[in-house]
């Protein structure tokens, strides 16, 4: 793997934790390895132009580990931006994109193996492009027809998901039973209104809501120690879609809500920020 020669630029191995970034989720690689080609240099006919990584150092921050990918395979002119992700379905994986599926073969044959921040890279094709790469190659009308085809499988995968059949087959169960008996459903869910945020009164502490599955506290600090004066970062043990960040005085806190209520942490989740209760 002489052709790969990581230059000095790239950051040390005991980088800081990670980072949350990125606005693309991308499908599950392609089943196309190395293990299942006859002739390591012919393309394999289903291959794309994006590469999809894995076994990634999970301790590194996620810009750092984009920088670091770029210039791994910057001889190899990759197009940015790389999708990486803190959450935890995404943790330790990548994707990169290359100007052909050519290109893209023979980087994932010689970089392949690479002890990036003590771990061996394993690569394989992605089983689609990178929005990057669908607007480059296909244009705008394109790119629009795949993110609605990649929403469209996202529903059917969040309707088909177990645990939430699970917990539909319990509620109608549970109905069912109040229908007979004439008593209330235990534990039915409430709908609390929420106060408008204009009537909550500033306050150094945010609230924050409707936060994707798997959000963990070092994705928040990652997020919100981009605006000065964080102070703590609070998650609700037994409420995972909620948490509470203070800051120094509520004019930092005041900054950083104007800024990120309806951030997307995981690229297409809108996290709601408001002042805390007093």
């Amino acid at each position: 793997m002489a052709s790969v020669t990581p230059t000095s630029a790239l950051p040390p191995s005991t980088a800081p934790p990670s980072a949350t970034n990125g606005d693309v989720e991308m499908t599950a690689p392609s089943a196309n390895g190395d293990d299942e080609e006859e002739d390591p240099n012919k393309v394999p006919d289903d291959a794309v132009e994006t590469l999809y990584i894995h076994n990634l150092n999970e301790s590194v921050r996620i810009p750092i580990l984009k920088e670091t990918l770029l210039n791994l395979f910057k001889s190899y002119k990759p197009i940015a931006p790389v999708i990486a992700h803190r959450n935890l379905r995404m943790r330790g994986q990548a994707f990169i994109s290359f100007p052909d599926r050519e290109t893209a073969h023979k980087a994932k044959k010689e970089v392949a193996g690479f002890p990036l921040y003590g771990r061996p890279l394993q690569i394989s094709f992605s089983r689609t492009n990178t929005d990057a790469a669908v607007s480059k190659f296909n244009g705008d009308e394109a790119l629009a027809a795949h993110k609605a085809e990649r929403a469209a499988r996202k529903k059917i995968s969040r309707r088909k998901n177990p645990l939430r059949q699970k917990a539909q087959a319990k509620l109608k169960a549970a109905a069912a039973d109040s229908s007979a008996t004439g008593q209330p459903i235990a534990n039915a869910p409430r709908r609390t209104i929420q106060m408008p945020d204009e009537y909550l009164p500033p306050n150094k502490v945010l609230f924050l809501q409707n936060l994707p599955e798997g959000t963990t506290k070092e994705d928040l600090q990652d997020v919100f120690e981009q605006h000065p004066n964080l102070i703590e970062v609070r998650l609700i043990p037994t409420k995972r879609d909620i948490a509470f960040v203070e800051y120094a005085d509520e004019a930092s806190s005041t900054v950083a809500k104007d800024a990120l209520h309806n951030f997307k942490i995981d690229g297409e989740t809108k996290m709601k920020v408001t002042y805390a209760r007093k």
